[in-house]
């Protein structure tokens, strides 16, 4: 009985030990500093400002197939020269965050709007899937992954009748 005891206070222990292993808390103030670091990866990106960009994420993060700092600086002069980003703004909305056992995921909803038409128009949607950590200097993006939603089906058109 004694043996039975023990190795259900072992497991028990386990069990509740390994929790902590499996995600971190994230406390309120996190949450706050994680919210800012989304604003401020969307501000640096329509303002063209690619040295903030890059500072959003690690100094190996990556942005799709853009790794590292001087890849994510190349990526905002492509940005605004050649996709019309000086012409565009990111919307994001419903942020969740969870935290994990190397800091936190993060996923919000993507609206890209084109500012250079009148009225501005819609020209994309997605989601970002994130992958965050605390480093020294604050929250940042390890990982983004843009997740664009598929392309509305076009129209249907009849052919015309005789």
């Amino acid at each position: 009985m004694k043996l039975f005891v023990l190795a259900a206070i072992a497991a028990a222990g386990f069990v509740l030990g390994s929790t902590s292993v499996l995600a971190a808390e994230l406390t309120p103030k996190d949450y706050m500093e994680i919210e800012q670091l989304y604003a401020a990866y969307n501000h640096a990106i329509d303002s063209g400002d690619a040295e903030a960009w890059a500072n959003t994420f690690t100094p190996d993060g990556s942005f799709n197939r853009f790794t590292g700092h001087d890849a994510l600086v190349g990526f905002i002069g492509t940005w605004r020269e050649k996709m019309n980003g000086a012409n565009r703004r990111h919307w994001n909305t419903n942020l969740r965050i969870l935290a994990t056992p190397e800091g936190a995921s993060g996923s919000v909803y993507l609206m890209l709007v084109d500012v250079s038409t009148k009225p501005p128009s819609i020209i994309g949607t997605g989601m970002y899937a994130d992958v965050l950590v605390k480093t020294k200097d604050g929250w940042r993006f390890k990982q983004r992954t843009t997740k664009p939603d598929a392309p509305p089906a076009a129209p249907v058109v009849e052919p015309a009748k005789p």
